[in-house]
């Protein structure tokens, strides 16, 4: 589950990591308030769930008092990669004496937590990885250690980002701190970009990036207020739906009953030379609402050329799905091809449902696959 700034670092403040003083806002006029109560300058920085947002405008440092509001409204005018900025972060301006960066998340290949550091700073973090991969720095922890990781443990690492022995021990501090919100809270990340040593000398964590494990919630109730503040964009949409959705790169937009059918049928496309557009999985619903959903979120991707359905029917209805698929033909224009499984309960009227369209039916995985990846070359 992805959280906004500012409820990353109220997390910061609840566990005491040391980071900046911030207001959250949604209007020029709260903005300006903001910047009189913290004292200027401030940074004003678009609250979206998505990465990049300096170089989109969406972070702007104001020193004069008259230049808040307009620069408040300016950024609350933006759509950065298709999200609309709703609420802006007022975050007073520090003096930045050195930054590094610093995470804490799960590498699955590894199956192990890792704290992944940079000493050079953690703005362009991925370029870095591609072009300097030694500078990347990491500290594996075994799963069962992290709730017991000590500063003695995190300060070798520490030093190698942060060489003065006092700064080297607050970041080593920080680190135990991260361990314990991760385990406390099921994060699944934790990322400082940057840590800052201020003017004052103090390490400071200048920036938050907090993922929940949205499965864990049912131990989390105060998680759920996270949940409750606007989701945006594919988030928002198929949260509303009861979907499963994670947008791809490619051109074959895939929906399908059943993670691990889901996978599969990703793999099979690849297996065939073909590039998923996304990973749907409608659930074990044969709610055809469901079905209308997963057609929005599709169909929002200009690159698909083509929709692959695998259906295998078992509480889920096979009737039930086309319903959906015709509602959603109904409901918008659909104009790319659709290719069509179906396996398992009622799939005899499905297939019934299906005649007379223009929908290409399959008669198995294989030549589903193989059908999609064709109409998705061309």
């Amino acid at each position: 589950m992805k959280i906004h700034e500012y409820q990353a670092k109220s997390l910061f403040w609840e566990y005491g990591i040391p980071t900046t003083t911030d207001i959250v806002v949604s209007s020029p006029e709260e903005a300006a308030q903001a910047a009189e109560t913290l004292g200027l300058p401030v940074v004003l920085k678009a609250q979206v769930h998505v990465g990049g947002r300096g170089k989109a405008g969406g972070v702007k440092v104001v020193s004069k008092p008259e230049d808040v509001a307009p620069t408040a409204e300016a950024i609350l005018g933006l759509t950065i990669k298709d999200l609309p900025v709703r609420k802006l972060l007022i975050a007073s301006a520090a003096e930045i004496r050195k930054e590094v960066y610093l995470s804490l998340l799960i590498d699955r290949g590894a199956s192990k937590v890792v704290f992944i550091g940079c000493a050079d700073g953690g703005v362009e973090i991925e370029e870095t990885a591609k072009k300097s991969p030694e500078k990347i720095l990491r500290f594996e922890v075994a799963s069962k250690s992290l709730g017991g990781l000590t500063r003695e443990e995190c300060l070798p690492f520490a030093t190698r980002l942060l060489p003065d022995p006092k700064n080297a021990d607050e970041a080593a501090g920080i680190m135990v701190t991260m361990a314990r919100m991760f385990i406390e809270r099921d994060c699944s990340l934790i990322e400082i970009n940057p840590l800052i040593v201020d003017g004052s000398g103090s390490v400071l964590a200048l920036d938050a990036k907090v993922l929940l494990d949205d499965n864990a919630l049912f131990r989390h109730p105060e998680n759920l207020e996270f949940a409750k503040v606007e989701t945006d964009g594919e988030d928002a949409k198929s949260n509303s739906n009861g979907l499963s959705f994670v947008q791809l790169d490619g051109q074959i937009g895939c929906m399908v009953n059943g993670a691990g059918l889901a996978m599969a049928t990703m793999d099979i496309v690849k297996h065939f030379g073909g590039s998923p557009a996304n990973f749907l999985d409608v659930g074990g619903s044969s709610d055809p609402r469901k079905v209308v959903g997963g057609f929005q979120l599709i169909l929002a991707d200009k690159n698909v050329k083509v929709i692959f359905l695998n259906i295998f029917g078992g509480i889920t209805r096979c009737d039930d799905i086309v319903k959906g698929i015709l509602e959603a033909r109904e409901q918008f224009d659909v104009t790319v091809p659709i290719v069509i499984r179906l396996a398992g309960t009622n799939e005899e009227e499905g297939r019934r449902l299906l005649q007379g369209t223009d929908m290409i039916i399959a008669q198995s995985l294989e030549q589903g696959a193989r059908k999609a990846v064709e109409i998705g070359k061309n």
